[in-house]
């Protein structure tokens, strides 16, 4: 029959969000199959990109991005140079999804101890939203240590009495109203990096599945991850690197205040607080599914499908 058979064909997404992406940046300029842009505005003014072919990932080519000082590490502003997904092709906030891509960190590697971000995933900030808000996942570096974070809104009882030892490690920012938990680190990470997590939350859950964060310095790293931000216990990180499974997290992840959008997106290249010297960072192999197959490495994969991850198949 032509066409072959029902079983044999893979249905068509029914959303545009639903389709792969994929990029590779082996060209001159973003690929349309990737979904991706560099947001040239006033935020970015700082930053730069170039499609080179010396530095890569087993491929014909990479992307570099950098930022430049414009405030001479004063003013308490910031300098970034990230790549957005184009909007129409973001991800509904409460679906899981899941991204891969590969970053190498251009020498010398930052050791302030100020913002440093190269990834980050958020939803959708509304004009009516009452202030800003951080990234509900965000990969960052302190003083040359690679660490990830989750965040959720601060509620009453997280101020409430002297805490607990146990749980998971989290900053209550209450400026921001918002608590930040440390999530994974990299194995050179020590107490006083930690420093700032000095409570604990049992609001967000860490599964240590074994796996460490490669350090910054180590060359290549490829990241997996998967998220699916929500609150009442329904939030739900997977992160993986260089096909090892770090962790998992459940629990409240993100925020649900009036004015905030429908829908989630990610962004990622380096983001700082104005500093002197210029910070390069190198990306190579972005993808983006609904699958997990179409992401994680062979062993990652493997280890995914044979534990148990509750209401997530390991191909959604």
């Amino acid at each position: 029959m032509a066409g072959g058979t029902a079983q044999g064909r893979q249905a068509a997404p029914r959303h545009a969000f639903e389709a792969p992406l994929i990029d590779g940046f082996e060209g001159d300029g973003f690929s349309p199959a990737g979904g991706l842009y560099y947001r040239d505005n006033a935020e970015q003014r700082a930053g730069y990109y170039e499609f080179q072919h010396d530095v890569t990932c087993g491929s014909a080519g990479a992307l570099k991005l950098g930022v430049r000082p414009i405030a001479n590490g004063a003013g308490g502003g910031s300098e970034r140079a990230e790549i957005w997904e184009r909007t129409d092709l973001r991800v509904p906030y409460g679906r899981a999804v899941w991204y891969g891509f590969s970053v190498r960190f251009g020498e010398p590697v930052p050791q302030a101890d100020h913002r440093h971000l190269i990834a980050q995933w958020k939803r959708e900030i509304g004009p009516t939203a009452p202030g800003d808000y951080s990234p509900f996942l965000a990969l960052r570096l302190v003083r040359g240590r690679l660490f990830a974070t989750v965040e959720t809104t601060l509620r009453a009882a997280d101020l409430a009495g002297p805490g607990s030892s146990s749980g998971t490690p989290a900053w209550l920012r209450r400026e921001a109203g918002q608590l930040r938990a440390l999530v994974a680190a990299d194995g050179g990470w020590s107490e006083e990096d930690g420093l700032p997590f000095a409570a604990r939350t049992t609001r967000i859950a860490v599964t240590d599945r074994g796996g460490r964060l490669p350090q910054p310095g180590s060359g290549w790293i490829d990241f997996a991850v998967m998220t699916r931000p929500g609150l009442g216990g329904s939030g739900h990180v997977e992160l993986f690197a260089n096909d090892s499974w770090i962790a998992t997290v459940r629990g409240d992840i993100g925020h649900d205040d009036a004015g905030l959008g429908a829908r989630q997106y990610f962004k990622f290249g380096p983001y700082r607080s104005a500093a002197a010297g210029e910070w390069t960072l190198y990306f190579d192999n972005f993808r983006r599914s609904m699958r997990a197959k179409d992401v994680l490495g062979p062993r990652s994969l493997a280890a995914y499908r044979g534990a148990s991850t509750g209401n997530i198949p390991p191909t959604a």
